[in-house]
């Protein structure tokens, strides 16, 4: 019995000697309001904006074109229309694979900036751990990875500022 008591004793010394230090922040908002990430959202609404327009001015000289053909087609032989109907086609066919081509071109370049943004936090967040003596720092996102935490326990706003203060060179 007093050798139990005695391995309990230590136990509860050992482990209140070794306490560990545990927060979270919310990486949602993390990565939502860090100013790099705005500004690269900002940056890729005005490139997918212009791409937009582009495309759009095409299909319109395009619906022109076909406006055109209807107005003249029947006037033209058969022939002529079948000719000029496969290479409206193929008009069509190109407008589509560049509208897919530049989507798809803007989404990877997208996809691959976001991803380093998120590495770059991930980063900051391992490194502020290490500094600060954490043993845990959680992540919390709208899934509700923590449930419940002790008020002191959020580090988001901390690290935000932090963040941004290091993008915007201060």
């Amino acid at each position: 019995m007093k050798r139990l008591l005695a391995v309990l004793v230590l136990g509860v010394l050992f482990t209140s000697c070794n306490e560990e230090k545990t927060a979270y922040v919310d990486t949602t908002k993390l990565i939502k309001e860090y100013k790099e990430m705005e500004e690269v959202q900002a940056d890729f609404t005005s490139k997918s904006d212009s791409v937009r327009a582009q495309l759009d001015s095409a299909a319109r000289a395009f619906q022109q074109e076909v406006q055109a053909y209807q107005s003249e087609m029947n006037s033209l032989s058969q022939s002529q229309r079948q000719e000029k109907e496969q290479e409206l086609m193929r008009k069509q066919q190109m407008l589509q694979q560049q509208q897919q081509m530049q989507g798809g071109q803007l989404r990877e370049q997208s996809d691959a900036v976001i991803d380093s943004i998120v590495t770059k936090v991930k980063n900051y967040v391992k490194d502020y751990g290490e500094e600060n003596n954490y043993t845990y720092i959680f992540g919390s996102n709208e899934s509700a990875n923590i449930m419940y935490a002790k008020d002191g326990k959020d580090l988001t706003e901390e690290i935000l500022e932090k963040l941004n203060a290091e993008y915007s060179g201060e």
